[in-house]
């Protein structure tokens, strides 16, 4: 039986103020024409930059009875999608449900949230890089940050580092040998022009790199690592290619940053989706993607 609409299983935390994670996730996904079906690894009453005493509830245990319900009734899906793991018990549920749920046609993408300017987030032990390295070995995609990228592949960064493209590719190619067909990385500063930041993908398949650039903005917001990831996953499952994907990706983010920036309040809430996700729907605009060479 063909389904009417395309499914994602969406395994990530709920937050319940703040536009990172599923708050973010489901919306735009959505938008763009496909069922999510979320499997929350924990809840929080706020994301967790720029907040305190936030409330947590760690879902952990409750995780493989919600996906033996999920088995037995058969779901299938078009696409499994992690992002933030809370402990290595969690990254083995999730290695656990892409081999149940995992087909031919299943597209698997992994988002390995551990941490960012050059250092792992302070509740991510380093036990969490080496279990991550096992789970990327089961995806298709991975969308590391250039600090996760480093940490996968036993790499160090820092502000000292020279980050041009013979490193980056370099990267990317050692990442792919763990596994992956695709790797993308993200935020990496953009050698030929100081005032960008770009975004470099690897196919394995056919070895061609890509990169979509855009022009630095100095702010920063929660949530636009999954914002991207989330995009780009809708636009991969309405059959665009992976150039067209990575640049609508980048442009929704910085339409989003955009659109927030103007307004005054704080940043940790996230770049104002309700105002930009009319914008999933507009035709295709191809604006900056490169083959690196």
């Amino acid at each position: 039986m063909i389904k009417p609409v395309k499914r994602v299983a969406a395994i990530h935390d709920l937050s319940g103020f703040g536009r990172s994670s599923l708050t973010a996730i489901i919306p735009i996904l959505s938008t763009m024409g496909l069922q999510v079906c979320p499997l929350p690894t924990a809840i929080l009453s706020t994301q967790t930059d720029g907040f305190e005493d936030y409330s947590f509830i760690d879902l952990t245990d409750s995780m493989e009875r919600y996906i033996n319900h999920w088995h037995k009734l058969k779901i299938d899906f078009d696409c499994i999608y992690s992002g933030f793991l809370g402990s290595p018990k969690q990254i083995n549920i999730v290695s656990n449900f892409i081999d149940l749920f995992k087909t031919n046609h299943t597209l698997v993408v992994v988002d390995p949230v551990m941490g960012d300017n050059g250092k792992l987030y302070d509740t991510m032990p380093f036990s969490m890089v080496e279990n991550m390295r096992t789970l990327i070995t089961k995806a298709d995609i991975i969308t590391p940050n250039i600090t996760e990228a480093a940490y996968l592949i036993g790499e160090n960064i820092n502000k000292d580092t020279i980050v041009n493209e013979d490193l980056i590719k370099d990267w990317c190619i050692r990442l792919s040998d763990l596994g992956p067909n695709i790797v993308i990385i993200t935020s990496v500063p953009d050698s030929s022009n100081d005032k960008n930041t770009s975004v470099v993908a690897y196919n394995k398949e056919d070895g061609v790199f890509w990169k979509v650039s855009c022009k630095y903005i100095p702010t920063f917001y929660p949530g636009t690592g999954d914002s991207f990831t989330s995009v780009l996953i809708g636009s991969l499952l309405q059959g665009d290619s992976l150039p067209i994907a990575l640049d609508r990706g980048v442009q929704f983010i910085s339409t989003g940053i955009k659109a927030s920036y103007g307004f005054k309040y704080p940043n940790r809430e996230g770049i104002l989706l309700e105002k930009v996700l009319d914008t999933l729907k507009l035709p295709v605009m191809i604006s900056s993607y490169e083959m690196l060479k």
